[in-house]
């Protein structure tokens, strides 16, 4: 692999147009997700408050007509009732039974008793039971936001120490790039939103940002090497002496977690997603989004190790090489 891409002289920063068109598309695709579904973003009961509760059918066949009616005669309010494997159902119920939203029992007791009723008691085995009261849930939304906002503010501290301003806002766009797209693609597939996949987020974040910062110490690197050269060609030079360790890196990742997502099961599958798509996003912008936003920002505000080098006029690529003209 190391031998495949030793020598490699693709245009990258010639496709950034398109690339920042695709990333346009995308966005707008998740924006119509989110406006289109009720609600915009699935918050599992961890956040939301409610009771889930994970069974397997031992005895019988009942479809999901026959459970949903069973349990709302046990006094539940539309539960969800959700298939993941032969006669195993995930049942949620967002709103409580009884008079203190808070007391979770009632509510599971409740469940208990509607599956009586429709499976018949010992005919069926709950394999989980998770109870979050409204209170708590709202509480830890909020920690999980305030997680995701303190880990951008570290990342941004952590910048703000080891590059130039203008590396760092770069590389924070990119960041903020990632953050976003993940969002819809969260919206998109409808994955319900946990505190695992707040997880695979925070852990996307620190991906990407190491990905980009590899990429930006070799820009530093050939800025000092080569000041006579234009910039564009520093960038693609760089960017293409990264490209064995992105490759191997990214590769490994993607088939890691492409076996997780498959066969993971539903517990660990959503932090397997969110982690595939972070992986794609995260290269993607680490090329195609902070490259070509340095690009601009050293064209307006030449930094000490960009200072020199060609930045206006336009270039040709023949065969993955960039030249000046």
């Amino acid at each position: 692999m190391v031998r495949i891409f030793a020598d490699a002289a693709y245009d990258f920063i010639g496709f950034r147009r398109r690339a920042i068109f695709a990333t346009i598309i995308l966005f707008c695709v998740g924006v119509i997700a989110m406006i289109v579904r009720t609600p915009a973003i699935n918050y599992s009961v961890e956040f939301t408050g409610g009771t889930l509760v994970q069974v397997t059918i031992l005895q019988g066949n009942p479809s999901q007509a026959d459970l949903r009616t069973g349990l709302e005669r046990a006094s539940l309010v539309d539960p969800e009732i959700t298939p993941f494997g032969p006669k195993q159902y995930v049942i949620r119920a967002r709103t409580a039974v009884g008079n203190d939203p808070d007391n979770t029992h009632v509510t599971a007791k409740a469940i208990s008793t509607g599956l009586d009723n429709v499976v018949g008691a010992g005919h069926y085995r709950v394999d989980d039971t998770e109870a979050v009261g409204p209170k708590v849930g709202k509480e830890l939304r909020t920690k999980a936001f305030l997680a995701i906002f303190l880990s951008f503010f570290a990342v941004l501290a952590y910048l703000a120490y080891r590059f130039e301003w203008r590396f760092g806002l770069a590389a924070v766009v990119a960041t903020f790039h990632d953050i976003v797209l993940t969002i819809c693609f969260i919206a998109v597939m409808r994955i319900e939103v946990s505190l695992v996949v707040v997880a695979a987020v925070l852990s996307m974040v620190g991906y990407s940002l190491n990905d980009t910062i590899v990429i930006f110490d070799r820009v530093r690197e050939n800025l000092r090497k080569n000041r006579r050269d234009h910039l564009i060609e520093v960038m693609n030079r760089s960017i293409n002496e990264t490209l064995p360790r992105s490759v191997l890196t990214h590769t490994t990742a993607l088939a890691t977690l492409c076996a997780l997502a498959i066969f993971g099961g539903p517990v660990i599958r959503p932090f397997a997603l969110v982690m595939f798509f972070g992986v794609f996003t995260g290269t993607f912008s680490s090329v195609f989004i902070a490259a070509p936003v340095l690009l601009i920002i050293e064209g307006r505000w030449p930094g000490v190790d960009g200072r020199g080098v060609k930045v206006g006029g336009k270039t040709t690529s023949t065969r993955g090489r960039t030249q000046p003209v």
